[in-house]
């Protein structure tokens, strides 16, 4: 192993058992560079996530100007880093063809960008910018460059690993549309026409350009179900007059359409700007922690704390992967950082594959709703709701210890089951050793008192990120001007995904915005459920789960937070608990079959079938389930109200997981339940989660009759403990 991830005070190299979770796996269509094409992309990556943080803390830029550099930067960096098809799939056409296609292709895009600079001096000298021109010789020759190298891109795939003119074309496609807006930016124009019949032309046709090259990042980063759930509103807005019932309007035409979906109400709202200010900063910590080996130690701490219980290894997947959600906001992302240790491990003291699969899949979920960070759905959501991400956060921290425990009983239970035992302590990390570095916690620590303390959030991320490096300096890997540069461009390459998927996200909420869809959506909605909020909830819940199939948590959550959210808060919830609730079903949505990404990509670890992974991964994560529902029954499990009743709401709570988990896994006081057991300690779980005072006693009474008929009908023991090291040699 090497020095980088070991421990000082001479921890022995063999009793360390992660290496390279902190190293970022690439993409399959994710390019790597060499010499000075890697030299170029990196600088230009680092230079992105620097300007980000000196613009944040230092220089502000005017709102609407960051945002469009925002996006911009994103996608220059993105059509360089990722190609459009995976690195090792052939190429279809002849290179010096695609070099050829590419050059013609470049032309229009050079000459609109010649256009654009005569308009600002047209502007500059106070003289109008005639119609003919924008569309003319502005905005048909830029969308000929763009779709055209779209298409060659798809038609003649180019090869994969290495650069590529067509996609220097579209870089090219990027500066002009981005060109052309910053110039009629400044005098104010195009704001106040935008969305307008007065909106000018050429806005409409840049606009149009960055919606094509936002959707093809995006499948490029994230596939083709975003993109085609944007595309499919994107024509809702055009064919509206023909549609029946609520989904009929009176419909928009080009100018006016694609010139507002280009504003804050759409690509540049509430989504562009939670990643041009708080994504992108936590993007640079985590970076910063991960160039400094914090992620290492995490998941070796996580051994060395929990990796001795039965089970050891999936324990410390819950462990691990908690910690490393506070630094990875993604649930595949997560699967596969700390899943590529902890499944083998887990499948060799017993598990087998699905199962395996399936507790690194609901452990590394829940990652995305562990404070402080809880990804970019919770920043979002302080964007739309307005109630600051500190109360958000701290709102969050029971429904997180009830899942993350939950979690924990189930993994447990299943070890007693089949009678494991945990790994040997000459097998793990010294615990005692660990502890002495305790002190990279430190960064996450700062960063929770600063938040708790009033700092913005934006100082507190700085603040953290600055910490990391401090730290760092008390380890073997000390954060010098090298590796603060790899970092900046760590975080730039890193950013790319979660930014182009904000910005896709965007085009959706504009749609809504402007069709009127959602008010009639929810309105639909309180029709359905007839004021009865539990239908309402579950009508809820279906809809951001499917959401969450199809496109990334974020996309599912700023989608369902304008559809869905809006009709909740009508029929008298509270939008905190409106919008956690659709936030969690959201985030739970890739642990649910049957399409669950987390599942998938953690089935492709284990080697078990994904379905079977995925309903596996449901069961164990079957808690996250129903916390939304406690909490909206119970706000004292969301931090409101007076101590004494959170602190009840909170233990009954956990006593009511308690009772589910046995339930579930039909184990219960050192012995196999059977099935009156555990339906009696499901009906005790819920009337302990639901937090009344009545239902707590008999929640409790029903408990002490699952005790007794489980003494009475005792089921089978657990069978002798296997070996730890089966398998292991």
């Amino acid at each position: 192993m090497s020095t980088s991830t070991r421990a000082p005070n001479a921890v022995e190299e063999d009793r360390l058992i992660a290496q390279g979770v902190d190293d970022e796996p690439p993409a399959n269509n994710q390019r790597t560079f060499a010499q000075r094409a890697a030299l170029f992309v990196s600088v230009l990556s680092a230079a992105y996530a620097f300007w980000h943080v000196f613009t944040l803390n230092v220089s502000p830029v005017e709102t609407w100007a960051f945002r469009i550099l925002h996006v911009a930067g994103a996608l220059c960096i993105g059509f360089l880093a990722y190609s459009a098809a995976t690195v090792d799939a052939p190429s279809r056409g002849n290179p010096k063809l695609i070099k050829v296609l590419a050059a013609l292709l470049a032309l229009p895009a050079l000459y609109s960008l010649v256009i654009v600079f005569q308009m600002s001096q047209l502007i500059a000298a106070g003289e109008m910018i005639e119609p003919d021109m924008e569309t003319w010789q502005f905005g048909i020759p830029l969308a000929v460059t763009t779709v055209g190298a779209v298409l060659c891109t798809w038609l003649l795939r180019p090869e994969g690993n290495k650069f590529n003119w067509l996609d220097a074309t579209l870089v090219l496609a990027v500066i002009t549309s981005t060109a052309y807006l910053m110039v009629h930016l400044d005098g104010s124009a195009l704001r106040m026409r935008a969305g307008t019949p007065f909106a000018s032309p050429g806005n409409a046709w840049a606009a149009m350009t960055g919606l094509i090259l936002i959707l093809e990042l995006t499948r490029r980063v994230a596939g083709g179900a975003l993109v085609v759930i944007s595309a499919i509103f994107v024509l809702y807005s055009f064919v509206g007059p023909y549609l029946p019932g609520f989904l009929t309007h009176d419909g928009f035409d080009f100018s006016r359409f694609f010139s507002y979906i280009y504003t804050d109400a759409g690509v540049l709202g509430a989504t562009t700007a939670v990643s041009s200010t708080y994504i992108i900063l936590f993007i640079v910590f985590a970076a910063f922690l991960q160039a400094s080996k914090v992620g290492d130690y995490f998941v070796n701490f996580a051994f060395a704390a929990a990796g001795r219980a039965r089970g050891g290894p999936a324990k410390v997947a819950v462990f691990a992967s908690g910690l490393m959600g506070m630094i990875n906001g993604t649930s595949a992302g997560n699967v596969v950082a700390t899943g590529s240790l902890t499944i083998p491990l887990m499948k060799k003291v017993g598990y087998n594959g699905k199962t395996a699969g399936a507790i690194e899949a609901a452990a590394s979920t829940g990652g995305q709703i562990m404070p402080p960070i809880m990804g970019a759905g919770a920043f979002i959501m302080a964007e739309i709701t307005g109630i600051p991400y500190s109360d958000i956060a701290i709102a969050a921290i029971i429904p997180a210890v009830l899942y993350f425990l939950s979690t924990y009983l189930m993994v447990d239970f299943e070890a007693a089951k089949l009678g494991m035992r945990g790994m040997r302590s000459d097998e793990l990390p010294q615990f005692s050793k660990m502890v002495k570095q305790i002190y990279l916690f430190i960064p996450i620590i700062i960063l929770i008192v600063a938040l708790f303390m009033g700092y913005s959030v934006i100082r507190a991320g700085t603040l953290a990120t600055t910490a990391a490096a401090v730290v760092s300096w008390l380890t073997p890997v000390k954060m010098g001007p090298k590796s603060i540069f790899k970092a900046f461009d760590m975080a730039g390459v890193m950013s790319i995904q979660i930014i182009t998927v904000c910005a896709c996200a965007g085009i959706i909420v504009g749609v809504i915005a402007l069709t009127g869809v959602g008010a009639r959506f929810s309105s639909i909605l309180l029709d359905i459920a007839e004021n009865s909020q539990l239908i309402a909830l579950f009508f809820a819940m279906c809809i951001a789960i499917l959401l969450g199939m199809g496109m990334p948590t974020t996309a599912a959550y700023a989608v369902a937070a304008s559809v869905v959210a809006p009709g909740l808060i009508e029929l008298g919830i509270q939008p905190l608990v409106a919008h956690f609730f659709v936030f969690y079903f959201a985030v739970i949505s890739a642990i649910t079959p049957p399409v669950a990404l987390a599942s998938y990509a953690a089935a492709g670890i284990s080697g078990a079938n994904p379905m079977a992974t995925s309903f596996t991964s449901f069961k164990i994560g079957l808690t996250a389930f129903i916390v939304p529902f406690m909490f909206f029954y119970n706000a004292a499990l969301l931090m409101e109200g007076e101590w004494f009743v959170i602190l009840r709401a909170f233990v009954t709570a956990c006593i009511g997981v308690f009772f589910l988990a046995a339930a579930i896994q039909g184990w219960f006081w050192g012995a196999h339940a059977n099935w009156i057991v555990r339906g009696i300690l499901l009906i005790a779980a819920l009337c302990m989660i639901e937090g009344g005072l009545y239902t707590d006693i008999g929640g409790a009474l029903l408990a002490i009759v699952a005790i007794i008929l489980n003494k009475f009908f005792k089921g089978k023991a657990a069978p002798n403990p296997m070996v730890s090291t089966r398998g292991m040699d």
